[in-house]
């Protein structure tokens, strides 16, 4: 089948086609809808009046027919067909098969460089916008459960060593804070992302007089790449922040996992998980595993290298377009899908964890409340250093008996004094910066 590029009398050799084609086509199977809708704006642009490259006429066609493909994609019908380079290629092919001639006019004023930057773009925006929710729910399910559990203590711990009182109010809320400052990389990541390079070409710009703060608006973009090379160093670069934010979010996951396995083990004994969120072993009847926890451990850890994998592959690259590009789809793609599957699967093990009660009225905590008794002698005009050697000697000589476990804990962020109503506030903050409502009324006002 003949490629986009391809002379007459000119053929590559098959096993050459295989090799560069790679894994395009089912990966270009995920753009195919943005492919379509950078499209639509394109031809848009080329039928306005300060271009004039394509008549309304024609436009007019090109817009019924590419909705009918944007119809298939949605369906689940539409593929990329054996031999097709890529979803560039199929689109194409399907309105010239269609509407002859008037097909092959779509292609005016761009490469196929610019147009699966455009691709990737629109595809990367709706993905934040997909992981944001999956954070936003995630959130909601932490802090709900940091209010009710606020008055529930835990031990803290330095060093694996018990440290100070804690409670399960400050764990929940401490990631919950956590992924609200994951959110400002994502919001970032997103920002890159919200850049038009349409119009770019190959990097080089276009003798055609395109209208690209139009495409930028039709797109919902928030701002042209203005430089044309620039838009083109851009492909990498944007992948590069989408999987440094996902890395971000994959070590909060990662940890929080952590924390689950030990505080599920009997030896801590913290919090208890349900049996459908737990396997058994083959040969020791009373395990009850949290695989759960541990897959998510193990998936975020696999994605905590993703930006170094796209780092190399994008290592000492000129400016300009380079073949290379193309393997960031294997990279970016399956990551998206890891971290939603991350997000989702642990926002279900949170809202069904069962916390335990009355944990810190077991002795062996009871030095955790050794800073409060140094505190009282503070408190009582002594000098802190001099109370803290003090509280020191008893626990050295056997003698830190019978101890108040009243706390105190009153400033912000404290165990007495959690913040939820802060914390929610950034989150807020956070998420007006996105403004995907902007970007997806623009998107459906193209499609209308």
């Amino acid at each position: 089948m003949a490629k986009l590029w391809q002379k007459e009398n000119q053929s590559t050799d098959a096993k050459i086609e295989k090799f560069t084609v790679g894994h395009d086509p089912e990966y270009d199977l995920l753009l195919a809808r943005y492919d379509v809708i950078g499209s639509l704006a394109h031809i848009k642009m080329l039928a306005s009046d300060s271009v004039n490259l394509l008549s309304h006429s024609d436009q007019a066609t090109l817009e019924k027919e590419l909705k009918k493909i944007l119809v298939d994609i949605e369906a689940g019908t539409f593929s990329i067909d054996e031999g097709m380079e890529d979803v560039h290629s199929q689109v194409e092919y399907l309105l010239t098969q269609k509407l002859g001639d008037v097909g092959k006019k779509i292609h005016a004023g761009r490469s196929r460089n610019d147009q699966v930057l455009v691709d990737l773009k629109l595809f990367m925006r709706a993905k934040i916008e997909e992981i944001a929710n999956s954070v936003s729910s995630l959130f909601d399910v932490l802090i709900n459960k940091s209010e009710a559990h606020k008055s529930d203590l835990i031990p803290g711990y330095t060093h694996l060593q018990i440290a100070m009182p804690s409670s399960f109010g400050l764990w929940f809320g401490a990631y919950a804070e956590c992924l609200v400052e994951d959110a400002e990389l994502l919001e970032a990541a997103f920002r890159l992302a919200n850049k038009n390079p349409l119009g770019s070409g190959a990097g080089y710009g276009s003798s055609f007089p395109l209208n690209r703060e139009m495409t930028t608006r039709l797109l919902g973009f928030e701002a042209p790449h203005v430089n044309v090379v620039n838009a083109q160093m851009s492909r990498g670069k944007t992948e590069f922040y989408v999987l440094t934010a996902i890395a971000q979010l994959a070590t909060t996951l990662s940890r929080l996992a952590m924390d689950v396995c030990l505080y599920n083990s009997q030896n801590f004994g913290f919090i208890e998980l349900p049996s459908e969120l737990t396997t058994g072993s083959s040969i020791m009847p009373h395990k009850k595993n949290p695989d759960v926890a541990e897959l998510i451990r193990g998936k975020a850890n696999k994605l905590k290298g993703a930006p170094n994998d796209l780092q190399l592959l994008m290592s000492n690259l000129p400016s300009g377009y380079h073949r290379e590009m193309q393997l960031t789809k294997e990279l970016l793609m399956p990551a998206i899908d890891e971290m939603l599957d991350c997000l989702q699967i642990t926002q279900f093990m949170m809202e069904e964890i069962k916390v335990k009660k009355n944990i810190l009225n077991d002795p062996k905590y009871d030095l955790l409340y050794s800073v409060e008794e140094v505190n009282k002698l503070v408190l009582v005009g002594i000098p802190f250093r001099e109370a803290y050697q003090t509280v020191g000697k008893k626990i050295e000589n056997g003698e830190f008996g019978s101890i108040s476990k009243e706390l105190n804990h009153s400033h912000l962020g404290s165990i007495g004094n959690l913040g939820l109503a802060e914390i929610g506030q950034q989150k807020a903050l956070v998420w007006s910066k996105f403004g995907f409502e902007k970007v997806n009324e623009a998107i459906k006002h193209l499609l209308a």
